[in-house]
């Protein structure tokens, strides 16, 4: 693999790792305190800090999930060259754009 994916992979993760742990206690912060899905979205709501901590943890996970599915292609499929390529990018835009649509409907 590319080194360069190769270290962006990893740093996509360590981006990742605090995102997870502050979604988690979110959930369960949420769930303890019985708010539903109206009340959550209620907080969440034109909030641009909500907004930019989903975005940084979508891009994150669709960067670092495209280079892995990159890497499970190349060698399950044995696909090569701009092939690869291909699939890599079209699979982390579809995850970016996927991802961002529902940060905005919880965001807009």
């Amino acid at each position: 693999m590319n080194v360069r994916l190769y270290i962006l992979q990893r740093a996509t993760a360590a981006i990742m790792v605090p995102l997870v742990v502050a979604h988690i206690l979110i959930i369960f912060y949420a769930t303890r305190r019985g708010l539903s899905a109206a009340e959550i979205l209620g907080r969440t709501r034109g909030s641009i800090g909500w907004g930019a901590f989903y975005a940084l943890f979508v891009l994150a996970a669709a960067t670092h999930g495209a280079i892995g599915v990159r890497a499970v292609a190349s060698e399950w499929a044995k696909l090569r060259g701009l092939r690869l390529d291909i699939l890599m990018w079209g699979v982390g835009l579809l995850l970016a754009v996927l991802g961002l649509r529902a940060v905005a409907a919880v965001v807009l």
